[in-house]
């Protein structure tokens, strides 16, 4: 290939990259067994910290290793194997678990590390690009990462062996959360900043309206409906005595009626009503009410309290203008 290609040599190349990529990936599937069981326990069961090295681009990866591995619940840090090796392993303890990521598993300054986490005693879970080497012969625990070739054309840049150390690391983390039984509000407690802590603390309470919302009563018309639709943006709920939700009117339902009925202002709302809408509750997740939003087509949500009484309106706009989608 070269700058003379054409268009359809370049998508072809593209394309045969993500493949062999993703061959890479799903052949670990088949290799994961008791060690696997046991790498994830051993982090699991870290009384300090997960230590992660790796070099060159293996060292990116353990990076982001770690960095999955920490904000999931796993305290873990990256350890340069060179800096480690003239003064950084101080960070070290015997309490901690080591994971270590190379494509050959023979680096020799990856081998000064290990020797030294080998006299420590702290247990070496290997994400080895190789097999037979140093890194799968001394490891507590080898996870074989191995590829049959790299995605690069002269099989030298790490490609297809990157993408599978990440997703070997990737695996484990999600395990291990799982394990420790993390639960969304731990990780929201860890990303309180930007969008992602948006949505994963912004209940539907924040957002909703919670007064001059207009609700009817079951034996209203269509005629007093038509104002409380333009007020509320199309949604209006219906309510017992009890202010329980039995209801709701769209502006679609509206639509339809007048469609269909030329005396529609005259028509109770309940013949025209949503009867058991689906509703929200103050304290959920502004994120669940979306979700349930788009499984169900509506577009705003009827909320209620613990008691089952309408304390407001969610809309989707106003979660959307809050950063949750």
């Amino acid at each position: 290939m070269n700058g003379q290609s054409t268009d359809e040599a370049l998508l072809a190349e593209g394309r045969r990259v993500l493949g062999l990529e993703a061959a890479a990936v799903a052949a670990l599937e088949g290799r994961l067994g008791p060690d696997f069981v046991r790498a994830c326990r051993l982090l699991h069961d870290a009384r300090g910290r997960v230590v992660v090295s790796g070099l060159g681009k293996s060292g990116h990866i353990a990076r982001k290793v770690a960095a999955t591995l920490t904000s999931t619940g796993t305290p873990a840090t990256f350890l340069h194997p060179v800096e480690g090796l003239h003064g950084d392993l101080g960070i070290v303890g015997r309490d901690d678990v080591a994971v270590l990521v190379s494509k050959s598993g023979d680096t020799s300054e990856l081998a000064g590390l290990m020797e030294y986490l080998v006299r420590l005693g702290v247990p070496i879970i290997g994400l080895a690009g190789r097999r037979g080497s140093a890194l799968t012969r001394h490891a507590t625990v080898a996870l074989d990462c191995s590829v049959g070739e790299e995605a690069c054309p002269m099989d030298l840049a790490p490609t297809s062996s990157t993408t599978a150390a990440l997703a070997m690391g990737d695996a484990l983390a999600v395990v291990v959360l799982q394990l420790k039984g993390f639960k969304e509000a731990d990780f929201a407690a860890l990303h309180p900043g930007g969008a992602l802590g948006r949505k994963l603390t912004l209940r539907v309470a924040d957002v909703m309206i919670s007064e001059g919302f207009p609700s009817l009563g079951e034996n209203a018309t269509m005629r007093a409906c038509i104002v409380p639709l333009a007020e509320l943006r199309g949604t209006v709920p219906i309510v017992d005595g009890a202010r329980s939700v039995v209801g709701v009117v769209t502006a679609g339902d509206l639509t339809r009626l007048m469609e269909r009925d030329p005396d529609f202002l005259d028509r109770p709302v309940s013949s025209v009503m949503t009867r058991q809408p689906k509703v929200a509750s103050p304290d959920e997740l502004g994120s669940a009410a979306v979700r349930r939003m788009e499984e169900y087509g509506v577009m705003a949500l009827p909320v209620q309290d613990d008691g089952g009484r309408l304390v407001g309106v969610v809309h989707l706009h106003d979660l959307m203008r809050a950063g949750v989608v």
